[in-house]
């Protein structure tokens, strides 16, 4: 089974746990198997995993979600890198030359391509192998996955099948609608677009030929940014007319707003918080190392990170969006490919930084043109080179670095530190790279 997951979006409906490099699929929040906390990507990947061990799974995403990826499924995922965000067709177009001239597929190989954050189960996946074998029988060169509506919802667009039967010619879509028009397509036998979609993997780059003019994979990435935002329903599915539809009626969840998520969450507080006998329906999620209290409330939501402190009705939490969009915004949380970093102070003149080093992990070997550094190892153990002079660190030492000077450290166990950045101009942009041959 191919499989490609779409890996988007910036998450700000779920603030302040995410961000534009933290979108909702990063965020660690259901159990897995052992009592360990783990992300939607990574229950999707698992899950995916149980149900075909030899599955070719590729994530497609922008370049500023790669570190994450790396960091919650390691270095032997399959990762197909936007350079900028241009929507589902350009991105699916990208990923599909990817497979065909990177990952050397078969173009006659049926791909199922769906996106990485739906709360499903292990149903799920098997309804993708039977999208894929449907695919391979030839009735139709496109075939989506249609979920059996709960509600009339007006957060998904419809897809309305010729028949009752559990696969169908597709005889129209219907954008997001009202309640009332969405109760009117369900008594049509209406089914909610999951984004969900399987093809031979010939078809879909022969529709990104047909739109795009490209060569190659390598021809694709650098004309990238030139390309039109298109969604795939808008390029492709809605214009095809060999197009079928599979039910599926088991569990699937769009865990796109904090009530929706906090409905699949398995325990009512994640990290420190009390909750009284009179709380009901309430919810916290922490990642700071401070208590949150919550007394008497009902249906609320209450998330604190290093961006924030929310305090929401549920309900009333959808409608967040806007109100991030109008603030100034520092990452003050992030997972990189060798760990993470969260910021503990900001002050004019200086920045206070949390490191944590994966073992085995280094940093680049970079320097600064505007700003010293102080690292101060908390604990591990590791290596630092600055300037080409090497010496090993433990915790309680004090390593200092002017502006100008070459450095990196590198973790030979699980290292902890804190970073002090001080200068006139702190910026992210202020990093020269260099090769180390080590």
């Amino acid at each position: 089974m191919n499989v490609v997951l779409l890996s988007g979006g910036s998450g700000k409906r779920l603030w302040p746990l995410s961000n534009d490099v933290r979108s909702k699929q990063f965020i660690k929040i259901f159990k897995d198997g052992e009592g360990a906390y783990e992300s939607m990507l990574q229950r999707m990947y698992r899950q995916i995993r149980r149900i075909d061990p030899e599955a070719v799974i590729t994530i497609a995403t922008s370049k500023t979600q790669v570190s994450a990826i790396r960091n919650q499924l390691g270095d032997d995922a399959s990762v197909s890198v936007e350079p900028c965000r241009r929507d589902t067709f350009p991105a699916i177009a990208l990923a599909s030359s990817y497979l065909a001239d990177e990952e050397g597929v078969n173009p006659d190989e049926p791909v199922i391509i769906c996106p990485v954050d739906p709360y499903v189960e292990e149903d799920y996946f098997r309804a993708l192998k039977e999208l894929s074998e449907q695919v391979l029988k030839g009735e139709a060169d496109l075939v989506l996955m249609g979920i059996e509506p709960t509600s009339p919802s007006e957060r998904y667009g419809y897809i309305i099948p010729e028949t009752s039967d559990a696969t169908s010619y597709v005889s129209t879509f219907k954008e997001k609608p009202t309640a009332e028009e969405a109760a009117e397509y369900i008594k049509q036998g209406a089914l909610w677009n999951g984004g969900v979609f399987a093809c031979r993997l010939s078809y879909v780059l022969r529709k990104a030929h047909e739109l795009i003019d490209f060569t190659d994979h390598k021809d694709l990435l650098d004309k990238y940014e030139t390309l039109t935002r298109i969604s795939f329903d808008y390029a492709v599915a809605e214009k095809e007319k060999k197009i079928q539809v599979k039910r599926f009626s088991g569990k699937w969840k769009d865990l796109g707003t904090w009530n929706s998520l906090t409905a699949a969450m398995e325990e009512r507080v994640i990290g420190k918080g009390i909750l009284d006998n009179e709380c009901k329906g309430v919810h916290i999620v922490n990642e700071m190392d401070v208590p949150v209290l919550a007394i008497g409330v009902t249906d609320v939501i209450i998330s604190a990170s290093p961006e924030g402190i929310l305090v929401s009705d549920k309900e009333s939490s959808s409608r967040i969006k806007p109100f991030v969009d109008g603030m100034e915004q520092q990452i003050m949380y992030a997972e990189k490919s060798w760990g993470s970093y969260r910021v503990m102070d900001v002050e004019t003149g200086s920045m206070t930084i949390k490191v944590t080093l994966n073992e085995g992990n280094s940093m680049n070997y970079h320097s600064h043109r505007n700003r010293d550094e102080v690292w101060v190892v908390l604990s591990g153990e590791g290596m630092t080179i600055v300037d080409g002079m090497e010496q090993s660190i433990t915790a309680g030492d004090v390593i200092a670095m002017s502006a100008g000077c070459r450095h990196t450290v590198i973790a030979k166990t699980e290292l902890k530190l804190i970073e002090v950045q001080l200068g006139r101009e702190i910026s992210v942009h202020d990093k020269t790279k260099y090769p180390l041959e080590y």
